[in-house]
C-alpha cells in the first residue's frame, strides 16, 4: 500500500523540480476575507493575485492546502458517509503559474505526474475541456499520448471555472480516473459515477468578466490546479472508498475501540462520517474558528451535531469528538505542525461543544418523537413546522437536524410554517425593543457617481482640537427619522470600525449655525439631528470631532492591542480577538479560552500591560504597507477580520512586542493610557471569555461608581459601624477632583484604598446583618413563647367532642416568619384534637391547619384536605400533610364565619 505521506511529497517534488516554489498550506480559515467561510480551494491564498491587487517573489508555486465545503456554494456536508469520496475536509494539492508557463506545461506535467511518476494505467484517464476551447482539445492530443476518444467537450456547468459573478474566470481541463470493472463509457464521465470520478482540474484564468456578463481576455493568463489528495491516494491504492486509506484508517480504529462496534454494514456510513468531520473540527479549530451560531462557526457547530448523533446510531451516547483528536494530530501534525499546537485547546473546545449539545440532543429525539407518534399515521408525511419551529425556539435543536430525521421517517418539515413561526418571532422580538434608534441606510453606502467624483476624503487621524475647514457635499434625510446624512470633501470624523467606535462632535457653520454629529458609517456618511435644509450645500464648514472623547477612545483601543499581547503571553498563544469594543468608558475584548481567568491570572495580565504603559513606548503606526511586506513582520496579528487591500496599516508597540494591522485610531505614546485595570471577566458562550477593562478617566469614574455604591451601602448601617467610612469617602472625593489620571501611582493607590475600603465596609456590613438576625432570633423567640401560651390557653378553654378539642383562633402575629413556627408549636402541644388557625399579616390571610395523630388515623381527618376547602371559602388555596398544612386567602372580613363553619364541619366528623 503506498502511504499517503509518500504521493503527498512525491507531488510536491515534481513540482520542485518543474522549478515550482513549495508554499505552505494557508489556514483553514480565511480571517482576513469574509467572502469565503473557509478555504475550499488551493488559490485562496493567491485571490489577491488573480485579482491584480497583489504580487508574489514567484511565478510558479505548488503545494497542499487545507479545504472546507461544508457551507454556501460549496456544501457537501449531507453526501459525507453516504458514498466514499464527498468529504467536508480535505487537502488539495495544486499547482499554479502565475503569467508564466500555460495550458500546455499544466497538460503534459499532470500527464507526466500521473503516468510516468505515479504509474496510473493510461487507458483509465479522461480528460474533459470547454466546449469552444480548441486549444486544450488539441494539446490533450499533441502533448501527450491519451486515447483521444478519451478527450470530451462540457459545457459551462462542468468545464469553466469563475471566481464570482464578475472577475478572473476561464476554462478548465478536467481528468478524470475509471475505476469501474470492465470500463467505462463516455456518458458515465461528469455523470456523478461514484467509480468514474475527477481527480484533477486544470484552471486556465484568461478571462475577466465585467459586470454586464461579457469576458475581456487579460494582460497575464494563469494557471490554478486542484487534486484531491484523498481521492488519489484511494486510486494509487486500489481502494473501493477514501475511507479505506492511510488518511482515514486510524480515526476509524479509535471509533471502533471507542465505541465497541466494527466498521461493517450498517454502522460504514456513521464510522466514515465522524472520521470525516472530526477532521474537519480539528484543522477548524486549530485554525481559530469556534462553533457559534452564526457564519463558519454554525457550520462547524452543525457538522460537530451530525457526528454526535450519529455516534448514537452507534449506541455510543457520551461525547466521542474530543477523544478522537489525538488519533487526527498523530496522523497529520508532521505535514501540519500547528495541530500540535492547539491539540489541548482543540480538545477542550469540541468537548465542551460536545457536553452542552448532548443535552439538547436528548430534550429534542425526545420531543421530536412524541411529535412523530402524534403524525406517524398521516398521509401527508409532514413533520408540522411550528413543532419544528417549538424544537429550534424551545430546545436549540437546529431545523436541519430535524429535517434529517424527518427525512429518516420519510416525512417532509413544513419549512414554509416554520419559516412563518420564524417570522413572527422577529417581529415580537423587534416589538420588544424600544427606542431604537437605526442609524444606518444600506442605500446609503455607496457614494453615488457625482460624490465620487468630487474625491471625498476620509482622514481620521492627526486631528486636534482645531478642527478642520472643510466643504458640505451633500445632505439627504433618512425617511421617518429625524436624521440626516452629510457627506463632507474631507471628513475627520471616525466611522466605526475593527471594534472602535465612532467619533461625535460638531459641524459649524461660518454663520455660526451648529449641527451635533451623532455616527459616522462607512467612513464618508455623517449622521447629524435635525437639519433645517437652510440651503447650505456647497458650503465651506468646521468639522470639529469631539476631541476629548476621541483621545479616551484613543486610550482604550492603544490597551486592547496590549492586553491582546499580555492574554497572549499568559494564557497561551491560542488566543485571538474574536470580538472587540473600544469606547470612551470601556474596553471589551472577546476571546477563546475554556477555563475562567483566575484572580493570579487577571493580576499578570494587568501587570504587563501596566509595565508596558510605564515603559513610555513611542506607539510607532506604519502606513500604507504593502500586504506582503506586513505579512512578514514578526508576530502581526489580524484578526479583526477585516478584507484587506494590497496596501495595509499596521500598529506596533514596544518593537515587536504588539504588531496588529489596524485602522483605528491610538495614542502616540503609551504613557498616554494611564491606569489599565481589568473590572470584569466572563463566560459569552462554551469556549469564549470576555473582559472588560477601563484606563485613564474611565479610572476615576470606576472609582467614583465604586464610592456611590459604598455611600449606599454605608447609608444603611448605624453610624457606629460607618462613621470612619464616611471620612474616608470625604478624603477619596477630594482626591478625585485634583487626580491626574496619567499619576499611574496616585491612581493605583486611590483604587487600592477604595478597593480595601469596600472589603472592609463588606465586613462591617456582614457583622451588622449576623448581629441583626441574632437580635431577630432572639425576638422571634420571645414572641413564639408568648403566642403559644395564648394556643395553650385556646386549647384548655375549646369545645370538646368525645374527648377531641376543636380548636380556633385569630392570632395578633406581625411578620409571616412567627407564623410559620405556630404550626409546628401547635402539633407539639395538641394531642387530641384540630386547630385552625388566622392571621391577618400585610394585609393577606394566613392560615394554618394542625391535626392530631390520633384523629388521622381513627377518623380519618386530614389538615391539606381541610384547610384547602377553608381557603377556597376565602377565596384562595393551599394544602398540605395530613398532620399539618398551611393556606393563603383575601376576604378578610369572612374569616369569622369560616371558623365557625369549620368548628361545625369538624364535630360531624368526630
Amino acid at each position: 500500500m503506498v502511504k499517503s505521506k509518500e504521493i503527498r511529497d512525491s507531488f510536491l517534488k515534481f513540482f520542485e523540480s518543474k522549478k515550482h516554489t513549495i508554499v505552505p498550506s494557508s489556514p483553514v480559515v480565511p480571517f482576513e476575507d469574509q467572502t469565503l467561510l473557509f478555504a475550499n480551494a488551493g488559490m485562496n491564498q493567491f485571490k489577491d493575485v488573480f485579482l491584480g491587487l497583489g504580487t508574489r517573489e514567484y511565478k510558479r508555486a505548488a503545494d497542499t492546502q487545507k479545504c472546507i465545503r461544508a457551507g454556501g456554494k460549496h456544501n457537501d456536508l449531507e453526501e459525507v458517509g453516504v458514498d466514499g469520496y464527498h468529504h467536508t475536509f480535505f487537502e488539495m494539492l495544486g499547482n499554479w503559474s502565475f503569467g508564466d508557463y500555460y495550458k500546455k506545461e499544466a497538460i503534459a506535467w499532470a500527464w507526466e505526474l500521473l503516468t510516468e511518476v505515479w504509474k496510473l494505467p493510461k487507458d483509465r484517464l479522461w480528460a474533459t475541456v470547454y466546449r469552444t476551447d480548441e486549444e486544450a482539445l488539441n494539446l490533450w492530443k499533441t502533448e501527450t499520448d491519451i486515447d483521444p476518444k478519451h478527450i470530451l467537450k462540457f459545457g459551462e456547468k462542468d468545464n469553466f471555472w469563475e471566481m464570482g459573478e464578475t472577475g478572473p474566470c476561464g476554462p478548465c481541463s478536467e481528468i478524470h480516473v475509471d475505476l469501474t470493472k470492465d470500463g467505462c463509457k463516455p456518458e458515465d464521465v461528469n455523470a456523478g459515477h461514484e467509480e468514474v470520478i475527477e481527480i484533477w482540474n486544470l484552471v486556465f484564468i484568461q478571462y475577466n468578466r465585467d459586470e454586464k456578463g461579457e469576458l475581456h481576455p487579460l494582460p497575464k493568463k494563469h494557471v490554478d490546479t486542484g487534486m484531491g489528495l484523498e481521492r488519489v491516494v484511494r486510486v494509487m491504492n486500489g481502494k473501493k472508498s477514501n475511507y479505506e486509506t492511510d488518511l482515514f484508517t486510524p480515526i476509524l480504529d479509535e471509533i471502533g475501540r471507542i465505541t465497541g462496534k466494527k466498521y461493517e454494514g450498517k454502522y460504514i456510513s456513521p464510522f466514515n462520517a465522524i472520521a470525516d468531520h472530526i477532521r474537519a473540527l480539528t484543522f477548524a479549530v486549530s485554525d481559530g474558528a469556534i462553533p457559534s451560531n452564526e457564519g463558519r462557526g454554525y457550520v462547524l457547530r452543525r457538522i460537530l451535531r451530525r457526528a454526535l448523533r450519529l455516534a448514537r446510531k452507534l449506541d455510543y451516547n457520551d461525547p466521542i469528538l474530543h477523544q478522537l483528536v489525538e488519533t487526527v494530530v498523530k496522523n497529520f501534525g508532521g505535514v501540519f505542525p500547528e495541530l500540535k499546537d492547539k491539540k489541548d485547546f482543540v480538545v477542550n473546545v469540541i468537548k465542551a461543544e460536545e457536553e452542552s449539545f448532548n443535552l439538547t440532543l436528548d430534550r429534542g429525539i425526545e420531543h421530536f418523537r412524541e411529535v412523530y407518534e402524534r403524525v406517524k399515521d398521516n398521509k401527508d408525511k409532514v413533520f408540522p413546522g411550528d413543532d419544528a419551529f417549538k424544537l429550534y425556539d424551545t430546545y436549540g435543536f437546529p431545523v436541519d437536524l430535524t429535517q434529517v430525521m424527518a427525512r429518516e421517517k420519510g416525512f417532509d418539515v413544513d419549512m414554509k410554517k416554520f419559516g412563518e413561526e420564524m417570522k413572527k418571532q422577529k417581529e415580537r422580538a423587534r416589538a420588544a425593543r424600544k427606542d431604537e434608534v437605526i442609524l444606518a441606510d444600506t442605500k446609503l453606502f455607496e457614494l453615488d457617481e457625482k460624490l465620487k467624483s468630487e474625491n471625498p476624503v476620509y482622514n481620521p487621524y492627526g486631528v486636534t482640537e482645531k478642527g478642520i475647514k472643510t466643504i458640505l457635499l451633500q445632505a439627504k434625510r433618512i425617511a421617518g427619522s429625524d436624521l440626516e446624512v452629510l457627506v463632507l470633501k474631507e471628513n475627520p470624523f471616525y466611522s466605526e470600525s475593527g471594534g472602535q467606535v465612532s467619533d461625535t462632535g460638531k459641524i459649524v457653520f461660518s454663520d455660526g449655525y451648529t449641527l451635533d454629529v451623532i455616527d459616522v458609517k462607512n467612513s464618508h456618511f455623517v449622521y447629524v439631528k435635525n437639519y433645517d435644509h437652510r440651503n447650505l450645500f456647497r458650503k465651506e464648514v468646521t468639522a470639529y470631532v469631539d476631541y476629548e472623547r476621541r483621545r479616551a477612545i484613543q486610550r482604550n483601543h492603544s490597551a486592547t492591542h496590549l492586553l491582546h499581547e499580555a492574554l497572549r503571553e499568559v494564557l497561551g498563544s491560542h488566543i485571538k480577538q474574536m470580538g472587540s469594543l473600544v469606547s470612551e468608558e470601556y474596553l471589551r475584548f472577546d476571546f477563546p479560552h475554556f477555563q475562567k481567568v483566575t484572580a493570579e491570572e487577571i493580576k499578570r495580565i494587568e501587570d504587563i500591560v501596566n509595565d508596558k504603559i510605564a515603559m513610555n513606548i513611542q506607539v510607532e503606526t506604519l502606513a500604507d504597507i504593502p500586504l506582503d511586506e506586513a505579512n512578514n513582520i514578526p508576530g502581526v496579528k489580524k484578526f479583526f477580520g477585516d478584507k484587506y487591500g494590497s496596501k495595509v496599516r499596521i500598529v506596533k508597540m514596544d518593537k515587536d512586542f504588539s504588531a496588529e494591522f489596524c485602522g483605528g485610531t491610538h495614542v502616540e505614546n503609551t504613557s498616554d493610557i494611564g491606569l489599565f485595570k481589568i473590572v470584569k471577566e466572563e463566560s459569552i458562550s462554551s469556549g469564549v471569555r470576555r473582559i472588560f477593562a477601563r484606563t485613564g478617566e474611565g479610572i476615576l469614574r470606576l472609582i467614583e461608581e465604586k464610592i456611590t455604591d459604598i455611600e449606599t451601602i454605608v447609608s444603611e448601617l448605624p453610624d457606629k459601624y460607618a462613621a470612619k467610612i464616611k471620612d474616608g469617602l470625604e478624603k477619596i472625593r477630594e482626591g478625585i477632583k485634583e487626580a491626574d489620571f496619567r499619576d499611574t501611582a496616585m491612581m493605583k493607590l486611590m483604587l487600592d484604598y477604595q478597593n480595601s475600603t469596600y472589603k472592609s465596609l463588606m465586613e462591617l456590613r456582614e457583622k451588622y446583618v449576623e448581629e441583626k438576625k441574632q437580635e431577630q432570633k432572639k425576638l422571634l423567640k420571645q414572641n413564639i413563647g408568648k403566642h403559644i401560651e395564648h394556643i395553650k390557653s385556646l386549647i384548655e378553654l375549646s369545645e370538646k367532642v368525645n374527648g377531641s378539642a376543636i380548636v380556633t383562633g385569630k392570632l395578633d402575629i406581625g411578620t409571616s416568619d412567627e407564623f410559620k413556627e405556630i404550626g409546628d408549636e401547635t402539633r407539639k402541644i395538641l394531642k387530641n384534637g384540630v386547630a385552625l388557625f388566622a392571621a391577618v399579616i400585610d394585609g393577606k390571610i394566613n392560615l394554618v391547619c394542625a391535626v392530631s395523630d390520633n384523629l388521622i388515623k381513627e377518623k380519618g381527618l386530614s389538615a391539606g384536605k381541610l384547610i384547602s376547602e377553608t381557603a377556597k371559602e376565602l377565596g384562595g388555596g393551599g394544602g398540605g400533610r395530613p398532620q399539618l398544612a398551611t393556606a393563603g386567602a383575601k376576604n378578610i372580613e369572612g374569616i369569622d364565619s369560616a371558623l365557625a363553619y369549620f368548628v361545625e364541619k369538624i364535630k360531624n366528623q368526630i
